[in-house]
Parts: C-alpha cells; sequence; structure tokens
C-alpha cells in the first residue's frame, strides 16, 4: 500500500497543486482522502489535486512525496492511469 504525493506545480485559482494517487488501488486512494477530508470533487478520475498547503498534513499520514515524473511511472505501472485521450 502506497499513497504518492508529488511536488506542487500547477497553478490554479491563486494557490499550486499536487497531485494525491495509489499505486495499488483506486479504493485504498479514496480511504485515503475521506480519512484527510479531501473532497470528491477533487478526485480526477485517477488521481486527486491537492493544494500545496495539504501536503505536510498528508505526508505526515503516511503519504510518501516523489517527484512527478516517479508518481506517473509508478501510476502507469499500477495499471490506473487514465490517459489523456481517454478522459474526454
Amino acid at each position: 500500500m502506497t499513497v504518492l504525493v508529488d511536488d506542487p506545480v500547477w497553478p490554479a485559482h491563486g494557490r499550486l497543486w499536487a497531485h494525491l494517487v495509489s499505486d495499488e488501488s483506486l479504493d485504498e486512494l479514496h480511504a485515503f482522502a475521506r480519512r484527510n477530508d479531501l473532497p470528491a470533487r477533487a478526485f480526477d478520475r485517477d488521481h486527486y489535486d491537492v493544494p500545496e498547503e495539504s501536503i505536510e498534513r498528508l505526508v505526515a499520514d503516511g503519504a510518501r512525496r516523489v517527484g512527478g515524473k516517479e508518481l506517473t511511472r509508478r501510476l502507469i505501472a499500477s495499471g490506473l492511469r487514465v490517459r489523456g485521450r481517454d478522459r474526454r
């Protein structure tokens, strides 16, 4: 079981955002998100968008901080990745 969070590099709504994923299952990801009070609207098919100020709390609860390339590599390897063209 590993929940991963990458670096907050995506600007939107006046803040920076990161991605939160599981490298095992969406059930694990959703359970972690609920435990950390992340809103369901933050889920985007294979990840949660999380604001920069939440990262420290997520890591304290067990999320592993990784770079964006590592997060993407692990998400693809898990079979949970939803490709951009499949998001439409």
